[in-house]
């Protein structure tokens, strides 16, 4: 932290220890040796506590504090805001490790077939699976990009969002699609694609079904086509126009690979930025997954319309990608940038902290040693990835009337030996990679680093024989 940020963090903990503390609340978390707030200010206070009243956060301070019904011990930790996952696939935890080498292209054309086998009961128990892992890793709201829809499946999507509830995560579901394969030209077969009426129709269904535009919502449904390619002009342009009438977020993915660039100059005489814009996508209702590849010109276009970026520093290094996403460039020119896992399949982890680690050393060796600092990190893995999702001051920082979304991080033991000049640094460089506690609307769902719903055991015995079933149709 240089001179100034002290300053500031100082001058707004001298601020805080001057607030009243609420004379009661629900759950108190307090103790930390710091509580970084992600606020506009970016207050930071040093042997802070977090009050929580009724889901969201009532007060933060030091000195005195409220009594409380339940109390959670940060002595020792780092307290965060939850960290917010803007890109996932959870139904391909059921075939982690297959395919492990090979271009995008090649690798979705083996495993395509394979995930002819997702069914609701895949969907539930992938997803239920993956939040957790998610949890454990401090994560607080997820997305997820369902994009496959095997004939005869059921409704995965509403499996997906049974399993969050029982986690107790926050949870962003797409209703994404496919409708073009291999004999039109794209990459899966056909019987993991829709026709565009089924996919609207559907869409609006699971928008009218699940989402909640209230404050604090559990659930908001985005509208997801998987790709350029692999899905119609005319399908992406209806979807466009379905989200602005039914007042919902658009995503999917964009500039992730050089075959990307390709297929669309070759398909549509345009590169995948203009293609986008093309289709009426080119807005701040709309986050993107990866966007490797945009030029300079492509960045100020995506900044100045307000699309959000989500971006899966270990799914692109896995994947081998040559480029590494301009991070710092697409920030400076005003795009939002998250984090996100990507799927189980091309990263084979599901945490955030492991993505937060993975996007600053990926900075540093795009930009140098000063391109990308923890707390530019700390800010794109919660605030920034609310912006992305639509929520910004809602999730993503511990302010008063903010969603009690929340991480506490253990920084003792051997990792920690001598890590005491910033707690937020050695967040990134030292450790932890699970969190001791994460909080969701005020409710631990991982405490003392077990995940606190119940059930978890069987989860993974019955998602463990489901994924050897799908698994089986490799070939």
């Amino acid at each position: 932290m240089d001179a100034v940020d002290r300053d500031a963090s100082e001058a707004s903990l001298l601020a805080s220890s001057d607030r009243k503390a609420p004379s009661s609340a629900d759950l108190l978390v307090r103790g930390a040796t710091l509580v970084v707030t992600c606020d506009d200010a970016g207050t930071e206070l040093a042997g802070g506590w977090v009050a929580v009243r009724n889901g969201v956060i009532a007060a933060v301070g030091t000195g005195p504090e409220p009594e409380a019904a339940e109390v959670l011990d940060a002595t020792g930790c780092l307290v965060t805001p939850g960290l917010v996952n803007t890109h996932h696939h959870l139904y391909q935890n059921l075939t982690r490790g297959l395919f492990p080498d090979g271009t995008l292209f090649e690798w979705l054309t083996g495993l395509y077939p394979v995930w002819e086998g997702l069914d609701e009961e895949g969907a539930y128990l992938s997803a239920w699976a993956g939040l957790a892992e998610l949890a454990l890793s401090g994560c607080t709201t997820s997305t997820d990009h369902l994009y496959v829809a095997p004939t005869g499946a059921g409704d995965l999507w509403a499996a997906e969002i049974r399993a969050a509830g029982e986690v107790g995560m926050r949870f962003h579901p797409t209703r994404g699609s496919m409708t073009r394969s291999v004999k039109d030209g794209g990459l899966p077969p056909d019987s993991v694609v829709q026709d565009d009426d089924e996919v609207l129709a559907d869409s609006q269904r699971l928008v009218e079904a699940f989402h909640d535009p209230s404050p604090h919502a559990m659930v908001r449904v985005a509208l997801a086509p998987c790709s350029p390619f692999s899905v119609s002009p005319e399908l992406m342009r209806a979807t466009a126009e379905l989200a602005e009438r039914l007042d919902v977020r658009l995503h999917t993915h964009l500039a992730e690979d050089a075959d990307e660039d390709t297929y669309c100059l070759e398909t549509f005489g345009r590169r995948p930025v203009d293609q986008f814009a093309e289709v009426g996508w080119l807005t701040d209702r709309a986050w993107v997954a990866h966007c490797i590849f945009p030029d300079d010109a492509e960045i100020a276009r995506l900044g100045a319309a307000g699309v959000g970026v989500a971006h899966c520093p270990s799914s692109n290094s896995v994947l081998g990608n040559t480029r590494i996403c301009p991070v710092t460039d697409l920030r400076a020119a005003g795009v939002p940038v998250g984090l996100g896992c990507d799927g189980s399949s091309s990263n084979d982890m599901a945490s955030l902290w492991v993505e937060s680690r993975h996007a600053m050393l990926l900075g540093r060796v795009r930009g140098g040693p000063t391109a990308v600092a923890a707390r530019d990190v700390l800010t794109m893995a919660t605030r920034d990835g609310a912006r992305c999702l639509g929520r910004d001051g809602e999730i993503g920082q511990l302010t008063p009337g903010a969603a009690a979304d929340l991480a506490v991080w253990p920084q003792t033991g051997p990792a920690f030996a001598g890590a005491l000049a910033d707690p937020v640094a050695a967040w990134l460089r030292c450790g932890p990679t699970l969190a001791r506690h994460t909080v969701v609307a005020g409710r631990p769902v991982v405490r003392d680093g077990v995940v606190t719903a119940p059930g978890l055991d069987d989860v993974l015995v019955r998602h463990r024989g489901v994924a050897t079933r799908v698994q089986g149709l490799a070939r």
